[in-house]
């Protein structure tokens, strides 16, 4: 049977969709809101390796246990447009029966995750789809049972990540770890709040690294087998020494629960995130307007005189747009920036979305079997403000 992936929000319904799924839960409710300010810098602590007991296997209670207090409960409420009958759109119904009989209505959406203190002064990372919207009303539960409302610092959808203000001193905090230094087959702990039953901890390794699973405009995921369910998002992966290392976000499923795949925004991309949140309400990213890129296929490749699928298709390209001015075609195959080889079209995204606003990008391209370089300006990519 053909499996494919699906990202959706996970409903608290009695059943769940199959395939990629972003582990955040929701159900009905009441009402919404938003705002923004800078987290005091929180001391990293030395981290020491867990010991390893009879078998060889690592002994992980003592890092658990610290690192629980520091993953909290989110519960996000979203205001839902919702049509009152299945005809309300059909003209003729409407011609008879009026605008108003069936007309949509309002109605509230509760949205169920996890998050992860980041500074001790009440900062909490979290996903996007968990938040639901920048407009929700937010409200946190710690683990010693305390209820917090929680602002929306900003939101970014091109990493599914959100950044949470709550006004609380002296939190627990993860120290941040280096997720370009994490290798496959690595112990890791998944922490979080799956099906309501918090501060679960869940063990596995990395099974795999830089993930492209087309859920998100920018991805990097780290995939493990840590048991990861509906309301994990936004939960923390810690490898065996304590150290923050990703943000749970999406399981592929066929079942909506757990099948030993699950994906984690890396530490260093969600540090990044939360960074520029803070500094400019903003991720702050570079584009090349005007262009539409995509993956090349075998025979894509043989009728333009690829020696193999490897690099970034241009698909479209607007004569106004200073690509094409450049002399950047459609059919042209994108296969370095800046001397970086592009694999694919999701890695070209990653490579824009890193470069610097008001630089220019060499890239070096296949045209007719023939390579070229060109030199294109980059610009900022919008993105989504919390105001």
């Amino acid at each position: 049977m053909m499996r494919r992936f699906l990202v959706a929000s996970i409903l608290v319904t009695s059943s769940f969709f199959a395939g990629m799924v972003l582990t955040g839960r929701m159900r009905s409710a009441d009402e919404a809101r938003a705002a923004s300010p800078v987290p005091a810098k929180t001391p990293q602590q030395p981290s020491a390796a867990a010991p390893v007991i009879a078998g060889g296997l690592p002994d992980l209670s003592s890092i658990a246990s610290r690192a629980i207090p520091s993953v909290m409960n989110i519960t996000s409420l979203n205001v839902v447009r919702q049509q009152n009958s299945p005809f309300a759109s059909d003209p003729l119904f409407r011609y008879f029966f009026g605008d108003d009989a069936y007309a949509p209505r309002n109605r509230m959406s509760q949205s169920l995750g996890s998050g992860v203190a980041v500074s001790n002064d009440g900062y909490i990372l979290t996903n996007n789809h968990v938040v639901g919207s920048i407009n929700a009303q937010v409200s946190i539960v710690m683990a010693d049972k305390r209820e917090l409302k929680a602002k929306i610092i900003g939101v970014d959808e091109w990493t599914d990540l959100a950044l949470l203000k709550i006004e609380a001193r002296g939190l627990p905090v993860l120290p941040w770890g280096d997720s370009s230094k994490l290798k496959v087959a690595e112990w890791v702990l998944a922490i979080g709040n799956p099906y309501q039953l918090n501060q679960t901890v869940t063990l596995g390794i990395v099974s795999a690294l830089g993930r492209n699973i087309g859920a998100n405009l920018y991805e990097d995921f780290i995939q493990t087998d840590a048991a990861i369910n509906p309301g994990n998002s936004g939960g923390a992966l810690i490898n065996a020494r304590g150290e923050l290392i990703g943000i749970n976000t999406a399981i592929f499923s066929e079942t909506g629960g757990y099948q030993g795949i699950g994906f984690a925004v890396p530490s260093n991309l969600a540090r990044h995130v939360m960074d520029d949140l803070l500094k400019f309400g903003e991720v702050q990213r570079g584009t090349i307007p005007g262009i539409s890129i995509a993956n090349l296929t075998t025979q894509i490749a043989e009728e333009l005189g690829a020696p193999n699928t490897r690099g970034a298709l241009v698909n479209q390209i607007s004569q106004r747009s200073d690509a094409f001015a450049a002399g950047l075609r459609g059919g042209d195959i994108i296969i370095t920036f800046n001397s970086r080889t592009v694999d694919d079209a999701a890695a070209l995204m990653r490579m824009l979305a890193d470069s610097k606003v008001g630089t220019a990008a060499r890239l070096e391209i296949l045209r007719e079997s023939r390579r070229l370089e060109v030199t294109v300006p980059v610009t900022r990519s919008r993105s989504t403000r919390a105001r």
